[in-house]
C-alpha cells in the first residue's frame, strides 16, 4: 500500500487525484500547516524539504509533484494517464507539469511565501513582490490558454496527468487576483474537472 502525506489546499490535491484515477491503494496521511507539522521531526524525516506532497513507496519515498504524477502514471499504466507508449508525447506532458511546478507555482508562491526570496523583515519587498502576482501568474494562464492547451484536457482528448495538475493550481486563480472569466478554455477545463468523481471524491478525502 502507498502511504500518500498531504496538506489541503497545497499541490498534492494534484497527486491524490491521480491516484483515485488509478485506483492505487492508498492510506492517507495529513499534514496540518496551521500546527507547522511540516517542520516536525517525524516529517523531516519523511521530507527533509518540509514539504507536501511525499509518497512513500516499497522502493522509498518521493516528493515534487511531476516525478509523483509520472510515477503513478508508469506505475498503472492501465488507467492511461500518460501516453506510455509515445517518448515525445509522454516528455510533453512532462515538460507541461514542469512549466506548472517551476514558473505557474513560484509566481503563485510569491503572494504568500515571499519570505523565499528576500529577508521577511524587508515589508517594501514583501509588498512589491505580492503587487505583481497578478501580472505574473496571468501570463503564465495566458502562455497556457494561448501556446499550450489543446482541448478539451491540457494535451488534447486524453485525460492525463497534466490536468490534475493543472485544475489544482487554477482553483488559486481567484486569490491571485486572476479572473478566470479572461480565460475561457482554462475556466471549461476547471468546470469539468470539478464534475470529475475522481476529484470529487478527493476534494471530500482533504476536507473531510
Amino acid at each position: 500500500m502507498l502511504e500518500f502525506f498531504f496538506a489541503p489546499d497545497t499541490c498534492a490535491l494534484a497527486s491524490h487525484i491521480a491516484l483515485k484515477d488509478a485506483g492505487a491503494e492508498i492510506r492517507l496521511r495529513r499534514i496540518d500547516f496551521g500546527k507547522a507539522e511540516q517542520r516536525s521531526p517525524d516529517y523531516l524525516k519523511v521530507n527533509p524539504k518540509g514539504r507536501v506532497p511525499a509518497l512513500v513507496t516499497e522502493r522509498g519515498i518521493l516528493t515534487e509533484t511531476p516525478a509523483i504524477l509520472a510515477y503513478i502514471a508508469q506505475s498503472f499504466p492501465a488507467a492511461g494517464l500518460a501516453p506510455l507508449d509515445d517518448a515525445f508525447a509522454f516528455a510533453q506532458v512532462q515538460a507541461f507539469n514542469s512549466y506548472l511546478c517551476s514558473t505557474l507555482h513560484v509566481a503563485h508562491a510569491h503572494r504568500m511565501r515571499g519570505h523565499r526570496w528576500v529577508d521577511a523583515a524587508d515589508a517594501e519587498a514583501i509588498a512589491a513582490m505580492q503587487r505583481k502576482v497578478p501580472e505574473s501568474v496571468a501570463a503564465c494562464y495566458a502562455y497556457i490558454e494561448e501556446q499550450v492547451f489543446a482541448g478539451p484536457f491540457v494535451m488534447g482528448e486524453s485525460y492525463s496527468i497534466a490536468d490534475p495538475y493543472l485544475f489544482t493550481l487554477a482553483q488559486w486563480m481567484e486569490g491571485d487576483g486572476v479572473d478566470p472569466r479572461g480565460f475561457p478554455k482554462l475556466a471549461t477545463h476547471r468546470q469539468m474537472m470539478r464534475s470529475r468523481p475522481m476529484v470529487q471524491g478527493a476534494l471530500r478525502a482533504e476536507n473531510a
